[in-house]
């Protein structure tokens, strides 16, 4: 699929632009760099070193330069990014307004489940839908881990508890989550009648960028079928002898709304592990921190201290153990990731090259076989 040529001037391709998110923040770092708009495009989807992009106005595939594609050459791109193009190769990924990513598959369970590299997912999002159903994908610790990832990338998360028909009291669970995630939007939806609908729009304006997360079997492609008004996205029923979904999505792809703004159905994450430095503890458990205030010690790590706010918190039923408990956890987690991220440059560079030294040798191999 080769890219159409068009006469437009500058105001069009920039109003273009705008309407699969191009913003203000772009517009200064154009000007800044008297970036040649004609060739600026975005990632819609990737699809290992194929990504469809476009400007707006028509939609072709691209491969990456040659510089990406070494070791420790230029940004790779992943979906949501804003790249400079030339006919159909990508020679630039722009600043990142931000990264949605997580710890790679696996580490969980290595070093308090803190990852060693990170997983980007998507780049430059307004809001992420984090997407809960209520039946056994239902679990309070499961969001504030959520909460946490999407606070860490410097996103606003929005919650989406699906599958309302399937629980006797959904509004129950709608008030916990609020108590939980204080601040954040929780919204009840249904395929069932189209509850949530109107609500979930408002986050989907023309020039809105929105990522779902969540579980497989959650609901999400459901939930994209549902705000675009027509199966777009395949489903499978959740297996009823586990109680876990599918992957029925499997790449990351831009869904175009009929209202506007673009939606990411991602395919589901079974490992929440943070990768990323950031306040997303600070944010999650805003009521530990304000409690945290109150002890006797600045340094109190809540567990066995004299006049510590937050045990006694627990003791009078004000904080639940549990969710002290997963603070906990998190909180060894960013200590491990902040350690890595603390590191001397010597020790980074070496890890570096040992990884290109590992990507070469898995390269021999294949040429072998």
């Amino acid at each position: 699929m080769k890219r159409q040529t068009f006469s437009t001037n500058q105001d069009e391709l920039t109003d273009n632009l705008r309407r699969l998110g191009w913003s203000e923040r772009f517009d200064r770092l154009a000007a800044d760099e008297n970036l040649d708009m004609s060739r600026m495009a975005r990632v819609l989807s990737a699809q290992r070193d194929r990504f469809p992009v476009s400007d707006g106005r028509a939609q072709w595939l691209c491969t990456p330069s040659g510089r990406m594609r070494r070791p420790l050459g230029q940004d790779y791109p992943v979906t949501g990014d804003w790249v400079l193009v030339d006919e159909t190769v990508i020679q630039r990924v722009l600043p990142r307004r931000n990264t949605l990513c997580r710890g790679e598959a696996g580490s969980r369970g290595r070093q308090e489940g803190a990852s060693r590299r990170e997983q980007p997912l998507a780049a430059n999002i307004d809001t992420v839908f984090i997407v809960c159903g209520l039946d056994r994908d239902y679990n309070l610790r499961r969001i504030e881990r959520y909460l946490a990832l999407v606070y860490n990338c410097a996103m606003a998360p929005v919650i989406v508890l699906t599958k309302a028909d399937l629980h006797e009291s959904p509004a129950t669970c709608r008030d916990e989550v609020e108590n939980t995630a204080l601040g954040v939007p929780v919204i009840l939806t249904s395929t069932q009648g189209g509850l949530g609908v109107e609500a979930l729009h408002a986050f989907l304006g023309a020039g809105q960028t929105v990522s779902m997360i969540g579980s497989s079997g959650a609901g999400k492609s459901s939930l994209a079928n549902m705000l675009h008004g027509s199966d777009i996205q395949a489903t499978a029923a959740v297996s009823q002898s586990v109680g876990k979904g599918c992957h029925t999505t499997t790449s990351r792809e831009f869904i175009a709304m009929p209202r506007g703004g673009l939606l990411l159905d991602n395919p589901g994450i079974r490992e929440i592990a943070l990768s990323k430095d950031g306040d997303g503890l600070d944010a999650t458990f805003a009521d530990i921190r304000e409690l945290a205030d109150h002890c006797r010690f600045a340094d109190c790590s809540h567990r066995h201290e004299p006049g510590c706010a937050v045990i006694l918190a627990v003791d009078t039923g004000e904080l639940s153990p549990a969710r002290l408990e997963n603070y906990r956890k998190m909180q060894r987690e960013m200590s491990y990731v902040r350690a890595r991220t603390e590191k001397s440059a010597d020790c980074v560079e070496k890890e570096r090259w040992k990884d290109v030294t590992m990507e070469i040798k898995r390269m021999n191999r294949r040429k072998q076989r």
